[in-house]
């Protein structure tokens, strides 16, 4: 028989109510979203679960397990919500099972308005340190290191992203590093290649690193803040992706543009894999988002930094991995 250790819930249930209590002692409002939803922001390097609705009068309706709240935090914003927060259970499929990955996990997603990347940065910071579990890893609490994403490239890979915003460019910068290139390989591919296998191992382990500035190429709903880069940065910390910050795109036709473009991408790589091809409501576009900033912070990883905890599983009684297996 598993034993579940408790102690780890116990640290759970700690780090959520410190989370609470900053974020309600600030004004923010909780609010609680739907698990379910008929349609999607499209995200191509998400892949998603499906299920249905079955109903004798309304018929039969798909919905699928939100990947984020997202979709439907921006609606309550645009209404007039103000600052708000939410935790939430959110679902990706295909999804490797391994030391940082569960298909079902818990994200804190936080939005304030008026407020800049930058603003969030220091937001952010001073909330790991006021929320922190008692016996924290030193690893969380030490001072960040900010970089753009340029900066880290050219130190740990050597070459200048300002020099390779063609794919030409950057197929040929990877080459150079070693990597074999497919021909019909997108930029954002590439780039991610090149990242995952030269810079993510690399980056400092001993305390929180804010990679800022994202390249341009890689689309999302984030502000351009310069011809070549986006307002959003990502936080590691011992080496794992914990956070992901938006300044929120509040224009209607970028929007538009971004869920025609990468609605189009989805729907092409799902044709060919066979894979679930969400809806997606164009209607989304026209909410009318606030100025704001917006965190999401995976709580089931950075319980792992501040417990000292290397895999994933071992912070989730009931892991997908252990229910595959049988061993629930």
């Amino acid at each position: 028989m598993l034993m579940f250790n408790i102690e780890v819930e116990r640290k759970r249930a700690e780090l959520y109510r410190n989370i609470r209590a900053y974020f309600d002692g600030r004004g923010y409002l909780e609010v609680f979203t739907p698990t379910l939803s008929d349609s999607l922001i499209p995200e191509p390097t998400i892949r998603n679960f499906e299920t249905e609705f079955i109903n004798e009068f309304t018929g039969r309706k798909k919905f699928y397990l939100i990947p984020s709240p997202e979709i439907f935090i921006k609606r309550l914003i645009a209404a007039g919500s103000g600052n708000v927060y939410e935790i939430s259970r959110c679902f990706r499929n295909a999804e490797q099972l391994g030391d940082i990955h569960n298909p079902e996990f818990t994200m804190l997603e936080y939005y304030t308005m008026d407020y800049t990347e930058e603003d969030s940065i220091e937001l952010t910071m001073d909330m790991l340190g006021k929320t922190a579990i008692r016996g924290c890893s030193e690893i969380v609490l030490n001072d960040k290191v900010v970089m753009t994403v340029n900066e880290a490239v050219y130190r740990y890979s050597g070459f200048d992203l300002e020099k390779c915003h063609t794919i030409q460019a950057i197929r040929e910068m990877a080459e150079k590093r070693g990597h074999a290139i497919p021909d019909d390989e997108s930029w954002d591919d590439t780039f991610n290649r090149i990242f995952i296998t030269d810079v993510e191992p690399n980056l400092p382990k001993d305390r929180p690193v804010i990679l800022k500035d994202y390249p341009a190429e890689i689309e999302c709903l984030a502000k351009k803040n310069s011809k070549y880069t986006r307002a959003r940065w990502e936080m590691y910390i011992a080496g794992i992706e914990i956070a992901n910050c938006y300044r929120e795109e509040t224009d209607r036709e970028a929007a538009r543009e971004y869920f025609m473009k990468e609605y189009d991408r989805l729907k092409e790589e799902r044709e060919r894999t066979g894979d679930v091809i969400p809806s997606i409501d164009m209607s989304f576009c026209e909410i009318g988002m606030k100025e704001s900033s917006g965190v999401a912070i995976g709580l089931d990883r950075l319980l792992m930094a501040e417990a000292g905890i290397r895999d994933i599983e071992d912070t989730l009684p009931f892991s997908f991995k252990r229910m595959i297996d049988g061993k629930l």
